[in-house]
């Protein structure tokens, strides 16, 4: 049995509404095509999601104070 390869390409056809989706979400047609494949295998639309790579936001007090000290406008130098 030959081993099959990583990713395997497949053509498509009759894809006018699935290219019209696209045209809606302003998304490419190789995108609505793997989330509507997600949807109908997984029950619900995979999404990409970094927060792995650049992970998630907490909330931070302290942070939240340091921005709000840098964004106070000095009238002086707006004279």
């Amino acid at each position: 049995m030959k081993k099959q390869a990583k990713f395997i390409q497949y053509t498509i056809r009759g894809v006018r509404r699935l290219r019209q989706q696209a045209a809606t979400r302003k998304q490419s047609l190789n995108q609505v095509i793997l989330e509507e494949l997600s949807a109908a295998t997984l029950g619900h639309r995979k999404r990409a999601d970094f927060s792995d790579l650049a992970g998630r936001w907490t909330p931070d007090a302290a942070f939240d104070e340091v921005i709000a000290s840098q964004r106070q406008i000095d009238p002086d130098k707006w004279k």
